[in-house]
């Protein structure tokens, strides 16, 4: 049945109410702590590059009836730094992002992105906010509980802080840090081998590791909050290498009930390693499909000048979701006519 049925509707809009709700916690928690709510636009040069994002595509036709292709961002982010580099200090976005091939009970190609950033704070402060939101979003509609899938996750327990290689030696019983070189580069062959398979010939120690993971997320996140952090440094493009260990990178992520929340990082501002390391991610796109979005020249000149901080992205329908404890991510969209 169309969702715009009112029967329909009817079932789902005590849960759009909740979404309401919740958002206007988070918009009050943001502004009682000095942070301004900004807008970044959705048309953009580039709409980020990561291997295995991939875009929404169209045209700009200017004015002397030339044709440009734009995109439709996946994410805030490059405009978020650049509004850093301009001087903003403390900045959150409800960003209707886009994503394509992307479907299903956890995903939908447009959904909320609540994005947000702090200058000159370690990202353990944005890991902080990010826990203090979900609390937030349960307490705004009377919960104590976050249920999905029949799983439950106390989020007002104190959460459970799981670097990536304590998470992969409890529940798969390997270390991928031995296979990560001083310098921070990896050894395909090598984490092969400890996994225990053979790899396909065109997987590189990224795809090893991310089959790997999907393996342990269903386990984080049961009984109260997981923050799995200390990411392996070729898992992390956007973040800058922790001080305490070169093989790692300050990147952490979120998870409640298996469900990955939130994804937050101790930003990269060193622009010439974040171009290397955009360029690699592209190139591995473009050979595995045949396919490759430009780089945001603006976002890498701004990132020369700006300040250190730290950010993070939450997938506020998943949280709202979880909250509520909606089967699916279509149940809290006011309109999933593309979910």
């Amino acid at each position: 049945m169309p969702w715009w049925e009112p029967e329909n509707h009817a079932d789902r809009r005590p849960l759009l109410l909740a979404r309401g709700r919740i958002k206007a916690a988070i918009r009050g928690f943001f502004e009682a702590r000095g942070f301004i709510e900004v807008e970044c636009g959705a048309l953009v040069t580039s709409p980020g590059n990561e291997t295995h994002l991939h875009a929404f595509t169209t045209s700009r036709i200017g004015a002397d009836g030339v044709r440009h292709t734009a995109y439709l961002h996946t994410s805030p982010e490059f405009a978020a730094k650049k509004l850093l580099a301009a001087g903003e200090e403390k900045i959150f976005e409800f960003a209707r992002v886009f994503r394509n091939r992307e479907g299903g009970r956890l995903h939908a190609p447009e959904f909320t992105m609540l994005e947000w950033y702090r200058v000159r704070e370690d990202y353990q402060a944005v890991i902080e906010d990010a826990l203090a939101l979900v609390r937030l979003a349960a307490d705004g509609v009377g919960e104590t509980q976050l249920r999905h899938q029949g799983r439950a996750c106390d989020p007002f327990a104190d959460a459970e802080w799981l670097s990536v290689t304590d998470a992969f030696a409890r529940h798969a019983g390997i270390d991928p840090l031995t296979t990560i070189r001083p310098d921070g580069t990896p050894d395909r062959d090598a984490l092969a081998r400890i996994c225990g398979f053979i790899p396909a010939a065109d997987e590189d120690w990224s795809d090893i590791f991310s089959k790997m993971l999907t393996t342990i997320e269903p386990r984080l996140g049961e009984g109260r909050l997981t923050v799995l952090h200390e990411y392996p440094r070729p898992e992390a493009a956007l973040a800058r290498p922790s001080p305490r260990d070169p093989r790692v990178a300050e990147r952490f992520e979120l998870y409640a009930c298996g469900v990955e929340l939130a994804n937050g990082f101790g930003e990269l501002t060193d622009a010439a390693e974040q171009r290397l390391r955009l360029e690699a991610e592209m190139a591995k796109k473009a050979r595995l499909y045949g396919d490759r979005y430009p780089l945001d020249e603006e976002f890498l000149a701004a990132l020369a000048q700006m300040p250190p901080a730290s950010g993070v992205a939450l997938g506020f329908d998943r949280l709202v979701m979880l909250a509520t404890g909606a089967p699916q991510i279509r149940d809290v969209l006011w309109t999933p006519s593309l979910s």
